[in-house]
């Protein structure tokens, strides 16, 4: 069987959906020189789909998203790059406040069909201000998808998934996987909401995704040795989240480890742990969360101060959770 190196899996989804559909467009710093950018994906993409299509930027990830936000609300399907993740910060207002938003202050008639590819990831010896994983950032987002592939194959798969999803996907590719081999892909696409039960074991669920998820193979390897068979959970996206996933198989083993390349504080696993012990573990009724739903903010007032959690729905949920003061109205 032959193998595919993830970057030229990468490069591979673009050509085959640039050819499939005249409305994607690629740009962004260095993406059509010789080389292909810093990471070497993107080579002879120009040449083969033209100026028009496959373009190099100034060097503003603002204007970059600005123009990507643009292009997506008037007919197009942008692909842009920025070239390090950590730089996610800056296009943040066009995707957080514009992007993000469109499909839902337009009532549904209106989309930002646009990917966002970005490298992320330390272990190459970059530093501090180029080896983040900006995942998280974003993960609070409604409106956002945010993928990260571990493997060649769904490298390929979900970032075709990702350019002909219809609202704003951000695609992150870890720096230490460029240059890793695997099979190709079983299918075309693989569905951005799905995760993957890629190893399976009975005695505790390790979840992790991007390049995490290889380490957890290599780790699940080594303590077969000591008689423990680790079930191992691709999320391959944090947002949308597959929990029914994790819950199925944390039910299975009663044991979870969450590993995540990033701080313990604000990141995916924590929040990950905290939706599995409000809704999967045993014995554990006495805990839950009160949030709001997964929609920007609404405009109408009645409407706003229903998506709030305020007193009266902190009581109604203690209520329904406890079953005290139903009967008698207290």
């Amino acid at each position: 069987m032959s193998e595919l190196e993830f970057r030229v899996a990468i490069r591979d989804a673009l050509a085959e959906e640039l050819e499939r559909d005249e409305s994607v467009l690629f740009f962004g710093e260095d993406v059509a020189a010789e080389q292909g950018g810093v990471f070497a994906v993107t080579p002879g993409l120009q040449e083969r789909f033209g100026a028009n299509r496959v373009f190099d930027t100034p060097i503003s990830e603002l204007a970059l998203a600005g123009a990507a936000f643009g292009a997506a609300a008037t007919g197009t399907r942008p692909v842009i790059e920025i070239m390090f993740g950590d730089f996610m910060a800056l296009p943040m207002d066009s995707l957080v406040n514009q992007a993000a938003k469109l499909w839902f202050v337009s009532n549904e008639q209106g989309s930002a069909p646009l990917v966002i590819r970005s490298a992320v990831g330390a272990g190459g010896r970059f530093g501090a201000m180029h080896s983040q994983n900006p995942g998280t950032w974003l993960q609070g987002i409604p409106g956002l998808k945010v993928v990260a592939p571990s493997s060649p194959a769904d490298a390929k798969g979900l970032l075709k998934s990702a350019i002909r999803d219809d609202n704003p996907v951000i695609f992150l590719e870890h720096k230490r996987l460029y240059s890793i081999k695997g099979p190709e892909p079983d299918s075309e696409t693989v569905p951005l909401e799905e995760a993957a039960v890629v190893r399976e074991g009975g005695d505790l669920t390790i979840v992790s995704i991007s390049k995490g998820v290889r380490d957890a193979l290599q780790a699940a390897d080594t303590l077969a040795g000591d008689g423990l068979e680790i079930e191992v959970i691709d999320l391959r996206a944090l947002r949308p989240l597959d929990l029914a996933t994790v819950l199925t198989s944390v039910a299975k083993t009663n044991r979870v480890l969450a590993v995540e390349e990033g701080p313990r504080v604000g990141g995916w696993a924590t929040g990950l742990l905290g939706s599995i012990a409000e809704q999967g573990l045993h014995d554990l009724d006495d805990a839950w969360i009160v949030a709001t739903e997964e929609t920007p903010i609404p405009y109408s007032p009645s409407l706003e101060d229903e998506f709030l959690p305020n007193a009266e729905t902190i009581v109604e949920s203690v209520r329904a959770r406890l079953r005290t003061g139903v009967e008698t109205g207290a």
